[in-house]
C-alpha cells in the first residue's frame, strides 16, 4: 500500500475512524478481477469473497459499482453467494451494474433496471459499418442491454483500432443523443447520466454514510472518485484507491493510495478491515 501524500494517509485514519458509518465502493473488472482478453471470462479474484465478507461485518455497506450488467457481475463474482455471507451478520451487499443503472442488493435480491436509453438499438445495428471503416471488423461487440460496448484487446493492434475508432463512435453517439466512455481498450456508449459519480452519491445519501472508499482502475471510475473528492468537500471522510496495472492508469494522480491490482487492493481491505477491528478494541 502506497500513499501519494500525507494527505493520503490522513484520509486513510479518517475513514477507519468512521467505520461506523462508511461505505466502501469497489470497482469489478481491474479491481476485483484481474482484466483478461475475454470480458466474460473475468472471474473475481478467489481471495474476494472472503476479503469482502470480513471487511462488510466493519462498515455500513460494501458496494460493487460496475460497467457491467449487474447480472453478469453477480454470476462472474459469485457475488449472491457473498451477499448470503453478508447478510447472516446483519451487513447488506450492493451490487450496482450498468454505472449504477442497475441495482441488487443481498436484501431485495432482484436486479431493478430501467429501460434502454432511446437510440442505442439504432446505433448498435450501426457499429459493423462503423467497424469496417476503422479497419477494426474484428473488434468485439458487447451488448449491455442499456449500453454497448466495442473491445479492441483481442485485435492484432488494439491501441490502433482504439484510436481510429474512438472519434467514430464519439460522432455517432452524439448523433444519437448518447454519451461515450473510453477505457482500457474498449469504448463504451450509453445514455447521459449513466455514470459511477451519480451512482457513489445516491448510496451515500440512502444510507446516510458519513463516510466512503472507493476503489478503481480505469476512466470509467473517475466520476466516481471526483463524486468523492465532492464529498470530502462537504466534510465526510473519504479515501480514493487506484489498482495500477502495467497498463496506463488514468486514476494513480488522483488516488490517495495507489496498489497493485486486484492482490493489492485485497491487500489495502484486509488491511482496512484489521485497522478498524483494533480501534474498536
Amino acid at each position: 500500500m502506497e500513499f501519494t501524500s500525507v494527505d493520503g494517509e490522513r484520509h486513510y485514519a479518517a475513514v477507519v475512524r468512521a467505520a461506523d458509518d462508511l461505505v466502501v465502493g469497489l470497482d469489478f473488472d481491474g479491481t476485483l478481477a484481474p482484466i483478461v482478453d475475454d470480458p466474460e471470462s473475468a472471474h473475481i479474484h478467489p481471495d474476494a469473497p472472503e476479503v469482502l465478507v470480513d471487511l462488510a461485518e466493519q462498515v455500513r455497506a460494501v458496494a460493487v459499482v460496475t460497467g457491467r450488467p449487474a447480472r453478469q457481475a453477480l454470476a462472474l463474482g459469485g457475488l449472491e453467494e457473498v451477499g448470503n455471507e453478508v447478510g447472516e451478520h446483519g451487513r447488506e451487499l450492493f451490487v450496482l451494474g450498468q454505472y449504477g443503472n442497475e441495482r441488487w442488493t443481498s436484501v431485495e435480491r432482484r436486479v431493478i433496471s430501467p429501460a434502454p436509453p432511446r437510440g442505442l438499438a439504432t446505433l448498435t445495428s450501426e457499429l459493423p459499418r462503423l467497424l469496417r471503416r476503422a479497419d477494426a471488423s474484428e473488434a468485439w461487440i458487447e451488448e449491455k442491454g442499456l449500453a454497448v460496448a466495442v473491445h479492441t484487446r483481442r485485435l492484432e493492434d488494439p491501441e490502433a483500432a482504439y484510436d481510429r475508432l474512438l472519434p467514430l463512435l464519439t460522432d455517432a453517439a452524439r448523433a444519437h443523443d448518447l454519451d461515450v466512455e473510453p477505457g482500457k481498450q474498449v469504448i463504451e456508449v450509453r445514455a447521459h447520466g449513466m455514470h459511477k459519480g451519480a451512482a457513489v452519491r445516491r448510496l451515500v445519501e440512502q444510507l446516510e454514510a458519513r463516510a466512503v472508499v472507493f476503489g478503481g482502475d480505469d476512466l470509467g471510475d473517475v466520476e466516481a472518485f471526483k463524486a468523492v473528492e465532492e464529498l470530502r468537500g462537504q466534510g465526510l471522510p473519504g479515501l480514493l484507491v487506484c489498482s495500477a496495472s502495467a497498463e496506463d492508469n488514468p486514476l494513480a494522480d488522483l488516488a490517495d493510495v495507489v496498489v497493485e491490482g486486484p492482490g493489492g487492493v485485497l491487500d489495502l481491505l484486509r488491511q482496512l478491515t484489521r485497522d478498524i477491528r483494533a480501534g474498536r478494541v
